[in-house]
């Protein structure tokens, strides 16, 4: 599977590699952005797609990251529960095992009396 993963990665990083390549003209064209209200003007200076696609990636990767953190401390706090509540089951169970064994006859009187069926 470790193989597999390996190729899988150098196939889709060879696609990304041509895609770029055979659009190296488009990717390399440069865009202006620019705020325009009555009292405030702004634009920004050539930006190339390369830098925007570059940071949206980026942007991305930082977003899915977060997410994954997130997720595992969440995963992390479920597992310490269900070990607990494990622990807790285990030492219940240790318990009952450890119960003494009476060897006293029960006749049926006796376990009706003590179950308050008389």
């Amino acid at each position: 599977m470790k193989y597999v993963k390996f190729i899988l990665a150098v196939v889709i990083m060879l696609v990304i590699v041509i895609i770029v390549v055979q659009n190296h003209e488009p990717f390399s064209t440069e865009l202006r952005f620019g705020i325009h209200f009555p009292y405030l003007q702004w634009q920004t200076s050539d930006i190339s797609v390369y830098y925007i696609v570059t940071i949206a990636f980026l942007f991305g990767v930082l977003i899915t990251g977060l997410y994954g953190m997130f997720e595992r401390f969440r995963l992390k706090k479920e597992i310490r529960v269900l070990r607990k509540r494990s622990s807790e089951k285990d030492a219940e169970l240790n318990s009952l095992r450890n119960l003494p064994i009476t060897t006293d006859d029960v006749t049926p009187t006796q376990a009706n009396d003590t179950n308050g069926v008389t």
